[in-house]
Formats: C-alpha cells, structure tokens, sequence
C-alpha cells in the first residue's frame, strides 16, 4: 500500500510517519522546499495552495492522509485559505489522479456546541466561532460531497511523545477560566496511529468518528499530573459535558486505544 501523508513535518505528522512504517507500507509526505522527513519516507515537494503541485504526489497511492491543517493565524482568512482551499485542491487532485484512493481527514472535537447535555456524538450539529474549528466543519463537508472513499477522525486533544501539549494545558485553561473539575477528552499519538491504521483498512469508510481514550481528564488533574498550579474551586460546573465526546462509535467500528489514560501514558514515560 502506498500512502501519501500531508502534515508530515508538523505536529502530528513526524510521530505518525514512523508508525506507519512500522505496518510495512510505502509513505510518501507532502512537504514544503527544504522540509526533512524520517528515514524510509518518500518526500513530494508540494504545497495545498499550489493545485499543481499535487498531481505528482498522489499518483498511484493507495490512500491519502491530511493531517494539514492551520490552528491560528495572525487572520481567519489564513487559517481558511489553508484548511479549507487547501483540502479543496488536494480532494481534487485526488478525484482526477487518484480516485480508487481512500482519503482519510484529520478532524477535531472541538467542532461541538459547548453546551450539549452529554458528551458530543458524530450525528450532533456542530457549529464553531473559532476559525481553527469553523474551517474544518467546511473541509469535512468538502470531503463527504466528493464521491471519493472517505472518512474522518475527529481528534481529541493530541498529547503525548513530548509534544507539550499537556505540560501547557494548565496555563491556556486559566487564561480560558476552566473550572478545575472541567474534564476534556484525550488522545495519545500512538492512538492517532491506531485509528489511521484502522482506517486504512476499509472499516472507517464512510464515517465520521470521535477518536478519544477511556478517560476523560479534568483540568485539575492534568495540572497535577505535570506539576503545574491550577486555581481551586468547589462551585457547580456549569456544564460537566463541556469538552468531553463520546467514542462509542469507534469502539463499535473496531477502534481500541492501546493508551487508554494519561495516567498510562505517564506510568510508560510517553507523556
């Protein structure tokens, strides 16, 4: 199988890329002039804002991976231009030179209204003022109306392998006034490996899935965790849901995490 991977040098992409060479299969990455991927991987000069750029990386692959994507930008219009042109070109690029290929699109749980009385599920509305979250709703719906073989993994919030993401939790929390017993979902990069992985193989397509691990962690908890302060509180959560989404769907699907908490995840020194 050969696999082309976008978002190969960002967060995400250095600490999938060996995964899948693990499973024996070819990868090649998207990459910008003067980017550097692992040792075994293809690199295709490339760029999503250049349409012509892309027909040479996904002739004869398999299956696409786009993990690219704009969290912030100094405007919206960046963080648009990237994630949902940039999703538009590569699907099109896709559909004329590669259209037996399965695409497989990193989302994100944060597309949720904050305000549902349960954890979000996949067939909840979504609806985002965040532009990071708002542009990817768009770039799902780009991929589902494409009539190529699809699916999309909507990421909790990514720790793990010495990203950092965990350690600066506390901080943006505070500044994001959380309550201390507010608890958000989680997913381990290996995890990320995991559900690709099953997505690969056919059993995603078609789907929309949450990808999170069994235990949800409150913000008091991840603060402790990573010896950071957080401020104390015993006053009623305004919503205990906030943050958190429901796995069932991907469980059902075959997905089992193999870090199941960030409690495991330390105890095994891959924080």
């Amino acid at each position: 199988m050969t696999i082309l991977i976008t978002g190969g040098t960002g967060r995400i992409g250095p600490r999938l890329l060996p995964r899948i060479l693990d499973s024996g299969d070819d990868c090649r990455a998207l990459v910008r002039s003067g980017k550097t991927v692992p040792t075994g991987v293809t690199a295709v000069e490339g760029d999503l804002l250049d349409p012509e750029s892309l027909p040479q990386a996904v002739k004869g692959v398999s299956a696409v991976v786009h993990l690219a994507a704009v969290l912030r930008a100094e405007n919206d219009e960046d963080v648009h231009r990237v994630n949902v042109d940039g999703t538009r070109n590569l699907v099109n690029a896709v559909r004329e030179h590669a259209p037996d290929a399965r695409f497989i699109m990193a989302g994100t749980t944060r597309v949720y209204d904050a305000d549902l009385p349960r954890p979000a599920r996949e067939d909840d509305p979504v609806g985002a003022q965040d532009a990071y979250p708002a542009s990817k709703i768009i770039a799902e719906r780009v991929l589902r109306e494409s009539g190529l073989t699809w699916s999309v993994l909507r990421f909790a919030l990514v720790y793990g392998d010495g990203d950092g993401h965990l350690q600066a939790a506390p901080r943006v929390l505070a500044s994001w006034k959380w309550h201390p017993a507010q608890a958000m979902s989680l997913l381990h990069h290996r995890d990320i490996a995991t559900g690709v992985r099953l997505a690969l193989t056919g059993a995603l397509d078609g789907h929309i899935v949450n990808l999170v691990d069994d235990a949800p962690a409150s913000a008091y908890e991840i603060s402790r965790l990573v010896g950071a302060d957080f401020p104390e509180s015993a006053e009623p959560l305004t919503n205990p849901w906030s943050g958190r989404a429901d796995g069932s769907l991907a469980r059902q699907l075959g997905f089992v995490p193999v870090v199941r908490s960030m409690y495991q995840a330390a105890a095994e020194g891959a924080l």
